[in-house]
């Protein structure tokens, strides 16, 4: 096998990418050939993960608000997964759900999207940290919505019904080789149909080994501070704090 230059060690410390694989002959060695395969079946089975509703009620049931059961137009993965469309609307059951729901600043929103199991394992630890500070600072929180089938343009159908000032919306993010368990999470101010991306804020990454729940959850509540003070979101809100270079 071939030997790696001095200066590319020391950089496998900072990054969980592929670098500095070295060769055997003119590919790479056998191990980081079935490591690439284990990492690319994770990714794989992170997309047809499935979201564990019944596991997240009860966690979420320590937070004493409603949580809603909900399910977009797509009614299985593989609709889901040919079909965007269909993941960015609620069906109709799903719609007469949020119904006489109290109207409220924020509404949280869980959704599967392309890693049901990233959802899963951090959407319980990084509410644990945000809604307390939003509930102290005099910010009320509609039902929490849990959403099978979802893309993160459903926060917009879910936050109109709702009548909500803004939508946050939690979800799995298209897996990596790197990573399979990565939360999104995207802030719109009014949330309507319709809206496209310049009309968010998106926070990324959120996971124990990239932004970790205590730094994810204060960027999250500087930016729904300012959403709701400013009455705007997307490309005109400016993230100020520096909280990503500490």
């Amino acid at each position: 096998m071939a030997e790696l230059p001095d200066h590319i060690n020391p950089l496998k410390a900072f990054t969980n990418a592929r670098i500095g694989l070295g060769l055997a002959g003119a590919s790479v060695p056998y191990k980081h050939l079935l490591e690439f395969k284990l990492a690319h079946a994770h990714a794989r089975d992170a997309v047809y993960s499935v979201l564990d509703s019944h596991g997240l009620t009860a966690k979420l049931k320590a937070f004493e608000l409603p949580v809603l059961h909900l399910y977009s137009r797509a009614d299985n993965r593989s609709k889901y997964l040919h079909r965007p469309d269909f993941g960015r609307k609620l069906n109709k059951a799903s719609i007469a759900v949020l119904k006489d729901q109290p109207v409220a600043d924020v509404v949280i929103i869980v959704a599967d999207g392309l890693s049901a199991m990233a959802v899963n394992q951090h959407t319980n630890g990084l509410l644990k940290l945000l809604i307390p500070e939003l509930l102290a600072a005099g910010i009320s929180i509609g039902p929490i919505c849990l959403v099978e089938q979802g893309r993160v343009a459903i926060g917009d159908d879910i936050g109109h019904h709702l009548k909500a000032k803004l939508s946050l919306l939690l979800i799995g993010e298209r897996p990596g080789l790197s990573a399979a368990d990565s939360v999104g999470a995207y802030l719109t101010y009014k949330p309507t149909p319709g809206l496209t991306d310049e009309s968010r804020n998106c926070v990324s990454n959120i996971r124990p080994a990239g932004l970790n729940y205590k730094r994810a959850a204060d960027k999250l509540f500087y930016l729904i501070q300012e959403s709701l003070s400013r009455k705007l979101s997307g490309v005109h809100l400016k993230d100020n704090t520096g909280l990503l270079d500490q």
